[in-house]
């Protein structure tokens, strides 16, 4: 828990198979606005992209978009515009340092769109302050834990959020 709320600060999740990623991935994009950040944390094939893929298609079908979310291996960055609000998928997997964050235009993007950001360790000292971070581990039961934490700010409103939810048994 926050010492100045009484919202955590970390729940950790049990997904049992893709759809419940995607559910949460569908619930999640609804509270997100523009200078939100999601640190997706995990091994290859945690479920990271699956994910975020999901955040993104539900934020444009909500404005009538059905577009294809391709993963940004190659490209390293994929941007939609979702009406209101840019949204940055990031895999930062091939960057060799943290210089190539300003390259990428990502600094800026952290201020006014919402980023889902694969490996933010390669952030450094460009990571957000204020982010909330999905840490996926794959089970030997190819089940996913989710461990979600908010370093603060508004991602400690939206875990509040996640957590109420979670609780209630809908996340």
């Amino acid at each position: 828990m926050d010492p100045n709320t009484d919202h955590p600060t970390r729940i950790e999740l049990r997904l049992p198979d893709a759809q419940a990623t995607e559910a949460l991935a569908r619930r999640l994009a609804p509270l997100l606005r523009g200078g939100d950040t999601i640190l997706l944390e995990g091994d290859i094939g945690a479920g990271k992209t699956h994910f975020a893929r999901a955040l993104i298609r539900t934020r444009l079908q909500a404005i009538g978009l059905d577009e294809d979310v391709p993963s940004p291996t190659f490209t390293i960055v994929q941007t939609y515009d979702a009406g209101d609000v840019e949204i940055w998928h990031a895999d930062l997997y091939r960057l060799s340092g943290a210089d190539e964050i300003w390259e990428l235009g990502l600094d800026d993007a952290f201020r006014t769109a919402i980023c889902l950001v694969e490996w933010p360790d390669r952030l450094g000292p460009f990571r957000p302050e204020s982010a909330l971070s999905l840490r996926f581990e794959a089970l030997p039961d190819d089940t996913r834990r989710l461990v979600i934490r908010a370093d603060g700010g508004r991602a400690l409103q939206i875990l509040a959020i996640v957590s109420t939810e979670a609780q209630h048994g809908r996340a």
